[in-house]
């Protein structure tokens, strides 16, 4: 992947990721029912995604992270 494509990927993984947060940080609502979608699983899974994109997007600027 080429830099503008790994720039775009990180930013929607950082925008996924803070958006599940945000949402998995309400308080629950008795009222309304029980929660059906996984909020802090998301999170988690965007941000380690987030981590391996910025790896690669630090190696794209040519500082090398490992062999």
């Amino acid at each position: 992947m080429d830099l503008p494509v790994t720039a775009a990927i990180a930013l929607g993984l950082l925008a996924i990721a803070v958006f599940a947060g945000w949402r998995g940080a309400r308080a629950p609502d008795p009222l309304r029912g029980p929660r059906l979608i996984p909020w802090r699983a998301i999170m988690v899974t965007a941000a380690a995604g987030l981590l391996i994109i910025v790896v690669h997007l630090v190696n794209l600027l040519g500082i090398t992270t490992g062999r």
